[in-house]
C-alpha cells in the first residue's frame, strides 16, 4: 500500500499549492496560538479555497475547547481533526468530524492500551516527546518502539526529512508520514525542493 503524505504547519496557500502539487496527500492547518506555524480561522478558510478536490484538510488542535473547535469548523472545511495535547478520547469525539490522535513518544508508552482507549479514532500519530513542547520538536524517536501490528494504523511524525523518511518508511511502513520543519526553509514557510526530495524519498520506500 502506499505511503500517504500529510504536510503539517501549513501558512500560505503557496505553500499548500504546492505540497498538493508534488504529491501530498493532505495538508495540515495549526490552530494553537503558542505555535509559530498557527494560523486564523479566516486565513485557513483562504488556504482552504484554494485547494483543488481529493486533498484532506487536518486542522490541528491543542486542548482545545469545545466552543474553539466549532467556531474554526464554522469557518472553514476540515476534513479530519488532529489532537495534539491531553484531550481524552470523550473530548475528541462528536465533533462530526473522524479524528486521529497524536502520541508522544514518552518512555512507558503503551500503543496498544492507547489504540484502546482511543477506539474510535482514525488512527494514532506518534511523534517525537520533549517536555513542554506538544510537537515540532524536530527531533525522531527510537522507530523501534512501535509495535508491527499497529503500523497500519499509525501516521509516523517527529523529525522526518527527505534525509530519513525512505528509511522511516522502511523500518515501520506506517500507513503516513507526517512532516512539517523537516520541508520549511523558515518556521511556518515550507521549502519547495524539500517537499520535492522528501516526495521522492516515500516514492523510493514505496518502490
Amino acid at each position: 500500500m502506499r505511503t500517504r503524505v500529510k504536510i503539517c504547519g501549513i501558512t500560505r496557500s503557496e505553500d499548500a499549492l504546492t505540497a498538493v502539487a508534488l504529491g501530498a496527500d493532505a495538508i495540515g492547518l495549526v490552530f494553537y496560538p503558542p505555535s509559530p506555524r498557527t494560523v486564523t480561522a479566516a486565513r485557513a478558510a483562504a488556504i482552504v479555497a484554494q485547494l483543488p478536490p481529493f486533498v484532506t484538510v487536518v486542522g490541528l488542535f491543542v486542548n482545545a475547547d469545545r466552543d474553539e473547535i466549532g467556531r474554526v469548523l464554522s469557518q472553514t472545511r476540515l476534513d479530519l481533526l488532529q489532537f495534539h495535547g491531553d484531550e481524552s478520547q470523550v473530548a475528541c469525539a462528536g465533533h462530526g468530524r473522524p479524528y486521529i490522535k497524536a502520541v508522544r513518544m514518552r518512555d512507558g508508552v503503551d500503543l496498544y492500551a492507547m489504540r484502546k482507549a482511543y477506539g474510535d479514532a482514525a488512527g494514532l500519530l506518534l511523534d517525537t516527546y520533549q517536555k513542554g513542547i506538544p510537537g515540532g520538536t524536530g527531533g525522531s524517536f527510537d522507530w523501534e518502539r512501535i509495535p508491527a501490528g499497529l503500523a497500519a494504523s499509525i501516521v509516523l511524525a517527529g523529525g522526518l526529512s527527505p534525509d530519513n523518511v525512505e528509511q522511516a518508511i522502511d523500518q515501520v511502513r506506517p500507513y503516513g508520514v507526517d512532516v512539517s520543519g523537516g520541508v520549511e526553509w523558515a518556521r511556518g514557510i515550507k521549502d519547495p525542493e524539500k517537499i520535492a526530495a522528501f516526495m521522492r524519498g516515500v516514492k523510493r520506500a514505496n518502490q
